[in-house]
């Protein structure tokens, strides 16, 4: 695992000037997905970066908020957060069942069984799995296919911190995983729920490549931040 030089990738992987992405020197950008609940993400591959990685940046309407590498198995390698400065890196040695795109293909599930640890040393250890269900869809001409999840996050200790379930998308041709949705729970009994699945996909020459603002839901959004400013 390459981290020193993925992590530089990471940080420099900000948009170039207002409404424009720009990935850092020396990567290409692949495609740009604008997803539900006011979210856009980039996805660019670095020339520096072992073969099969990909990485990928998060924007909201305030700007990247989220940055991941993955590898070909889609195997969570690093993430970085722009507004906290945590860096979460696999600890692939560490873990029992690092996930598994391949067998998820294959087998029709992966079961996974996978350690990270962030810059703060914090520890994360993450149990659960992926299972197709055999549906398939297409999103704006994207041929995708449905998955259900189920993942339980415990810390070093093995103390429950989290868990998450729902529904994804994966595209077989781009050895990639899309969010749908998702409910979250913590160790304290709160939940909340998502659903912030593609809406567009756009690729180099279609309109809306390397766009780094999101176009869906953000009135909600905004409606939603000015009823709770309302009410308290």
């Amino acid at each position: 695992m390459a981290c020193l030089a993925s992590v530089g990738g990471l940080f420099a992987a900000l948009p170039g000037h207002a409404g424009v992405f720009a990935p850092p020197p020396g990567c290409e950008l692949e495609m740009t997905v604008q997803l539900h609940q006011c979210q856009v993400a980039n996805h660019y591959r670095c020339a520096g970066d072992p073969a099969g990685y990909r990485n990928v940046a998060y924007a909201d309407g305030s700007g990247v908020f989220f940055i991941s590498q993955i590898d070909d198995e889609t195997r969570w390698i690093e993430s970085f957060s722009p507004e906290t400065g945590e860096i979460d890196q696999l600890d692939i040695a560490g873990s029992t069942d690092n996930a598994s795109f391949s067998a998820l293909l294959a087998e029709g599930r992966d079961d996974y069984d996978f350690v990270t640890r962030n810059n703060f040393g914090e520890v994360r250890r993450n149990i659960g799995h992926d299972q197709l269900t055999g549906e398939s869809v297409t999103i704006d001409g994207v041929a995708l296919e449905r998955c259900t999840f189920d993942l339980r996050i415990e810390d070093g200790a093995g103390n429950f911190i989290a868990r998450r379930t729902g529904q994804q998308y994966i595209s077989r041709k781009m050895r990639i995983f899309f969010s749908d949705i998702e409910e979250f729970e913590n160790a304290q009994g709160d939940k909340v729920q998502s659903m912030d699945g593609p809406v567009t996909f756009a690729f180099p020459g279609d309109e809306g490549f390397a766009a780094a603002e999101p176009q869906f839901d953000c009135d909600m959004l905004m409606t939603g931040l000015v009823d709770q400013a309302g009410r308290s």
